[in-house]
């Protein structure tokens, strides 16, 4: 075959950030022999990607978005279906968005039954609505999971097959973790302490008001420490607005090389629960993680969520390794005594760090890189689907 064609569907930015990268190997695994279509944002499109329509039509967040546009999503998941339909790729990658892309992949399935479908990121089928994994095979030919756990728990469920092909986050350790002066300072006084209080309005509105107090009660305890709260470009005037009266005031940083910066050099942090709990611990960052929501939240967290545990750094770990305080629990009280201890050199500091110790084996860090082994496997799928080798 003379190229590869791939058809890439990735409908908010994360998929975007994970598309180019995936593009930019399978470019490298085929000598170049690779033509891209289908939907992506601006870093897809830098690497060749002519999207059929701007990816905000579908990235939509929350129930009443969803509800205002559902026309438009619905004209979006029939337009992306008949492009395909119309004119079969070799593979058929859906990144993401569970929600617009699956609904894709099952139109296409039914009129395209040998075309291979691969989904890139698993979604949470362990933590709620674990029939989606069954649901799933009877179109999907392969997952590529971000996390170690997930081919396990596709095979009990009855998935489709998968595999963990590895976290974008281990392709940025070198921006993560501190080099000597970096390494200095985190361990010089007063301690660095991260603030992170989410990146939804939502979550601000519940955990900024608590983190306040929490600094507050800290302060008294351990006397001085230097608070850093990075946060999001649209998000920064709030910040600063909310933190403006606070007893102790963190440094508000809205830039990705000033996080990135904090991160190297902090001691400690307090942490909404989600993703930055384990980019904390691939920094070797000891962390108190807390959630509050409102109670409708709480409730259906409750009725839909089997999980012994919730933040993906104790997921990924397998155990309670970060301390979780969430609803109830989320107290300043609480939270100041727990950050008391990690801050301090002592036993719950040292478990912390030791749990993080085993994250380069647990997550295999140092290997292929995640975005080659995601690209291997679309090739293998395709390869394995069709009969046909792919060029190299």
């Amino acid at each position: 075959m003379t190229a590869l064609d791939v058809f890439v569907v990735a409908g908010e930015a994360s998929g975007d950030q994970l598309g180019h990268k995936l593009m930019a190997a399978l470019k490298a695994r085929t000598g170049g022999r690779v033509a891209f279509r289908g939907l992506g944002g601006a870093a897809m499109e830098r690497e060749g990607l002519t999207s059929l329509f701007p990816i905000s039509d579908i990235a939509l967040v929350g129930f009443i978005a969803v509800a205002r546009q559902l026309r438009r999503v619905l004209r979006r998941i029939d337009e992306t279906a008949r492009a395909i339909i119309a004119n079969p790729p070799d593979v058929l990658v859906l990144i993401d968005s569970p929600d617009f892309s699956h609904r894709v992949a099952q139109r296409v399935r039914k009129r395209l039954p040998e075309l291979p479908i691969v989904v890139y990121v698993s979604p949470t089928v362990w933590a709620w609505r674990s029939g989606r994994a069954r649901a799933m095979a009877k179109w999907c030919d392969h997952i590529l999971a971000l996390l170690p756990f997930e081919p396990d728990s596709h095979r009990e469920l009855g998935g489709p097959p998968c595999s963990y092909v590895g976290h974008p986050l281990v392709e940025r350790l070198a921006e993560l973790r501190p080099g000597p002066h970096d390494a200095a300072r985190r361990a010089a006084e007063p301690p660095v302490l991260l603030v992170l209080p989410g990146s939804r309005h939502a979550e601000l509105h519940h955990l900024l008001p608590v983190f306040a107090d929490t600094l507050a009660l800290l302060q008294q305890r351990i006397g001085a420490f230097e608070p850093v709260l990075p946060t999001l470009p649209h998000l920064k005037a709030e910040v600063e607005a909310a933190v403006a009266a606070w007893p102790v005031k963190p440094a508000v940083l809205d830039s990705e090389a000033g996080k990135l910066d904090a991160f190297r050099r902090a001691r400690g942090a307090l942490a909404a629960s989600g993703t930055v709990t384990l980019e904390l611990a691939l920094a070797g960052v000891p962390t108190i993680a807390a959630y509050r929501g409102s109670a409708i939240e709480a409730f259906a967290a409750r009725k839909l969520i089997r999980l012994p545990m919730f933040i993906l750094a104790n997921l990924v770990l397998g155990g309670i390794v970060v301390p979780e305080y969430l609803q109830a629990d989320c107290t300043a009280d609480k939270l100041a005594a727990a950050l008391d201890g990690i801050l301090r050199e002592g036993a719950n500091r040292a478990r912390q760090l030791g749990a993080f110790a085993r994250l380069d084996e647990v997550m295999h860090v140092g290997a292929v890189a995640p975005s080659f082994r995601a690209a291997d496997q679309v090739i293998a799928t395709f390869e394995t689907k069709t009969g046909r080798r792919a060029p190299r």
